[in-house]
């Protein structure tokens, strides 16, 4: 294992407030530990930031004895670059703080807090903005992907209702990036990945949401998807911007209200959330019921802290996921096809197929607005396959890989950059989009030498 050079390891020591890990430490072992039970990573050390000092510090150490950097905020990271091999991994999830001002609406989030955090802080006072579906989801990485969950159709993407950044630089600079300030930085972190520094503070708008929204779960067996797949395209042209419908074809988990017969068997379930009136939302999904004959439901007033915790069991950690992902701007006959049928054939009882509902507010936004490009999305489909045992490897890989091949003559060859693993560099200029050469020239500006390049890499302008 590689091992940093004696002064690099003090120089880090005596600038570091926060922990400082190295291989030989008994909680190493721990900190090196990701969500993503594949990635199996050990740096030569890891700083636990506990301020932008520390940031600045870790940065510039990182630059001046060359080591490889790889930086890690609060959450998920499939691809698993928050880790790198023999490096230093900056790690930011000790700073979690989330400061919510109820008078101007808005949030002030540090890069360690995970949705969780942000709705445990934003719901006191009735507050949100759109952050994914999953409370266990790290705020900055969803953010600087672009960013979407049941909110985005009423708000937009997560980057639309980002207002300004605090972010430290390649060159060890702490900076502040707005509409005004720093402007082209500002741009690019809106959808540009981690590629252009390490964001320390997140300043985002905020909307009334809650405390109780009209949420739920409609759960068909597999033998009407084709029938109730067809219906729901049709259906979601109509509803309103306040109204999220996704659909999930899984083996369907012991929820209390299915009967128990329906337990591990093929579902296609439809997932709701809306964002007003709540008996208004109940009248909106009436229709879904009536697709065909049900095997469950679940639909009512929530909290709207726990419909964003619903499916956390579902994404624990520890398990081994493998994911790839297409943007639609329809549903084709061809391509509802390959969705049934490789869910006819799932490898593990936790794969699954979702398609996340997009359009309204997210698709009014100009493409190159914020890095986040893809403007004429309709429905974002994710082939999750995860499953607990190694030996699994081959059959739930190649089955996501598969499926995503067999899908994608469909598509409309974008992607959503943080479904990406790690090998897909191919696609790197499809996640991007028409903004790749603009993104490059930022790149070239703010980190020339290319020390942010554990993610989804942009190249500096040549």
């Amino acid at each position: 294992m590689k091992t940093l050079a004696k002064e690099t390891i003090e120089a880090l020591q005596s600038t570091l407030r926060g922990e400082f890990i190295q291989p030989a430490d008994p909680g190493y072992d721990q900190a090196r530990t990701l969500w993503n039970a594949m990635v199996d990573r050990r740096p030569a050390a890891i700083a636990h930031c506990s301020g932008v000092a520390d940031v600045v510090h870790s940065v510039e150490i990182a630059k001046q004895h060359n080591l490889l950097l790889s930086v890690r905020s609060g959450g998920h990271n499939i691809a698993g670059n928050a880790l790198c091999d023999g490096g230093l991994a900056i790690d930011l999830s000790g700073m979690k703080s989330v400061h919510i001002d109820p008078l101007t609406r808005r949030a002030y989030v540090e890069p360690g807090a995970t949705l969780g955090d942000f709705d445990h802080e934003a719901q006191l006072f009735g507050l949100a903005t759109p952050l994914g579906i999953n409370s266990t989801t790290g705020v900055a990485g969803l953010t600087l992907g672009g960013g979407f969950g049941w909110l985005t159709r009423k708000y937009g993407m997560t980057v639309d209702n980002l207002m300004s950044v605090e972010i430290v630089t390649a060159d060890g600079k702490r900076l502040w990036a707005n509409a005004e300030q720093n402007a082209d930085l500002f741009w690019a972190v809106r959808g540009g990945g981690g590629n252009f520094g390490i964001v320390t503070l997140f300043d985002f708008k905020l909307h009334p949401v809650g405390p109780e929204v009209m949420s739920g779960l409609i759960v068909y067996p597999f033998e009407q998807a084709k029938s109730v797949l067809h219906q729901y395209r049709e259906y979601v042209k109509t509803i309103p911007d306040e109204l999220s419908v996704w659909a999930v074809l899984r083996k369907a988990p012991p929820l209390p209200f299915l009967p128990e017969e329906a337990h591990g068997s093929e579902v296609v379930i439809f997932a709701f959330m809306h964002a007003g009136d709540i008996e208004e939302g109940k009248r909106l999904v009436d229709p879904v019921r009536h697709f065909g004959k049900p095997v469950g439901e679940h639909i009512g007033a929530n909290p709207f802290t726990a419909w964003q915790q619903g499916f956390d069991p579902l994404l624990t950690p520890g398990a081994r996921n493998y994911w790839k992902s297409h943007n639609f701007a329809e549903l084709g006959d061809e391509a509802v096809d390959t969705v049934i049928e490789y869910a006819g054939k799932l490898p593990s009882p936790q794969c699954e197929i979702f398609i996340a509902l997009l359009g309204g507010e997210a698709n009014r936004v100009a493409a190159d607005a914020t890095a986040y490009a893809h403007r004429d999305v309709n429905f974002v489909l994710n082939v999750h396959g995860r499953w607990d045992d190694a030996e699994q490897d081959e059959a739930c890989i190649s089955w996501s890989r598969d499926f995503f091949d067999a899908a994608t003559p469909y598509a409309m060859g974008g992607v959503y950059v943080n479904f990406m693993t790690e090998e897909e560099t191919d696609r790197i200029g499809s996640a991007y989009g028409p903004n790749y050469d603009r993104l490059a020239a930022v790149k070239q500006k703010y980190d020339p030498h290319n020390l942010f390049h554990l993610n989804q890499n942009i190249k500096p302008q040549e």
